[in-house]
């Protein structure tokens, strides 16, 4: 099938039309408890990534335990104690953007445009460029919530650099307009000329869900028929390392980059940098059904909190989190006992595995039917597009009914005693409900519900 072709709505692949179990059915009866103007379905996707742009190749490589880590080539790294990341090498726009723009932008707008633009060719919403108009949706009720943890970080690293090394005159007039964090959502928006809701969120590491939930809310409080939300980033630059290194966050197995980042394994000492954008064009399912869109999934609920405790550390307990992730179910109307797959924060850093996995037991008090894996130990820790590309891995699951592995689980932490982390091999799982965490520097908690979508 041709991506952006409409045809029906459907379930998607065999793994979505097994005969239904017991939970899908719960999860089926709980969604369709709601109005149709109020479900929210998964009509598009589009990702940058290490692994490149395209979902299905992006995910077959995570199925097959395919690290995308290695040595930083982008600048010299040698003085740094950290010398490797998940970096994206080769990026191709696709011709996505024009030459001129392609030249000026900031790699985080590169992405947001890409991943972008390729959801919406997907979504079979893509610019009618014949006409320059759409036939299918009211662009002003179209909105855009693309967040970014830190914004066009290299536009500000070289705009700070002319200004110490040479003067004011030689600082680019780009230098606020693409450095700032709402820009890439407003030039996705210009460019398709979509004139809904509009903004840019930027919680850390958890930007891209508090996106998924604020666009939902939006079709939900009919702002919207259809949202484009996400996250982008591109911090891979002399600054963005040393401030993490600075931090002490970042692992420093030099020697062995592929084994650095190990989610609840004994032997981890820090995340792995990565970057990219993820995107998902969320319509409601009234909107999509008049349509005739392919649907890929379905976004039953999420909720945020905050830790109110540290900057940088969660709380010990999984307090906010295991709160967040209730929520996050109150809101699906599902119960615990209905998810059976959680795609977790897992950054491999030595407080926060623990205290995930320590709210996860608080909510789910058996955990024999769960599969836990961290996407994080073959990509590394994308910051604010972590949530969004994610999202789309847990999107993928769904549809393949195969969970991807968690590398480098050797020597396990007792915490996670008794839970499947997937670990070094791929395994097959009907999902009948999943989670997917993000958790952000400054206490910021953001868990997300998705499941196989079933009229």
């Amino acid at each position: 099938m041709q991506l952006g072709q409409r045809v029906r709505p459907f379930s998607g692949t065999s793994a979505a039309r097994r005969p239904a179990r017991a939970g899908s059915v719960a999860v089926r009866a709980a969604a369709a408890t709601r109005d149709p103007k109020q479900r929210i379905v998964i009509t598009g996707i589009g990702i940058c990534s290490v692994h490149g742009n395209d979902p299905d190749a992006f995910y077959s490589k995570l199925l097959d335990g395919v690290s995308g880590v290695g040595p930083i080539d982008r600048f010299d790294a040698s003085e740094f104690p950290t010398r490797f990341a998940a970096q994206i090498k080769n990026f191709d726009d696709e011709e996505m953007i024009d030459k001129k723009n392609a030249r000026r932008y900031d790699d985080c707008l590169k992405y947001t445009m890409v991943s972008g633009k390729k959801a919406l060719v997907m979504a079979g919403l893509e610019k009618e460029r014949c006409s320059g108009g759409y036939s299918q949706v009211d662009p002003t009720r179209v909105g855009v919530l693309v967040g970014t943890g830190m914004g066009g970080l290299t536009v500000f690293q070289d705009g700070v650099s002319n200004l110490v090394q040479k003067s004011y005159k030689k600082i680019s007039p780009f230098f606020i307009p693409y450095a700032i964090t709402n820009m890439g959502g407003a030039l996705l928006a210009i460019d398709q000329g979509f004139m809904g809701p509009n903004y840019s969120i930027s919680t850390a590491c958890a930007t891209a869900n508090y996106a998924f939930v604020a666009a939902a809310n939006h079709i939900r409080n009919g702002d919207a028929d259809v949202m484009i939300a996400g996250g982008s980033e591109a911090p891979i630059i002399p600054v963005g390392l040393g401030g993490f290194v600075a931090c002490r966050a970042l692992s420093t197995r030099n020697e062995e980059p592929v084994k650095a980042s190990r989610p609840w394994d004994c032997d981890r000492d820090g995340f792995v940098m990565g970057e990219g954008a993820g995107v998902l064009v969320m319509e409601s399912l009234e909107h999509a059904t008049k349509r005739g869109a392919k649907i890929y999934g379905e976004y039953l609920g999420g909720a945020v909190t905050c830790d109110a405790h540290h900057m940088t550390d969660p709380r010990s307990d999984g307090l906010g989190v295991s709160t967040c992730i209730e929520l996050a179910l109150k809101d699906a109307r599902i119960g615990r006992e209905q998810v059976n797959y959680i795609n977790a924060h897992a950054t491999s850093t030595l407080v926060g595995d623990i205290a995930e996995v320590k709210a996860i037991k608080k909510v789910f008090t058996d955990t024999k039917h769960l599969k836990i894996n961290g996407t994080k130990s073959m990509i590394g820790h994308c910051l604010g597009a972590a949530a969004g590309v994610e999202a789309i891995a847990t999107l993928k699951a769904i549809e393949t009914g195969w969970v991807h592995p968690t590398l480098n689980q050797h020597n396990l932490i007792e915490e996670v005693a008794g839970i499947d982390t997937v670990p070094n091999e791929k395994k097959q799982h009907h999902i009948t409900a999943a989670i997917s965490n993000s958790f952000g520097f400054g206490g910021h908690n953001s868990v997300v519900v998705f499941a196989p979508f079933r009229e």
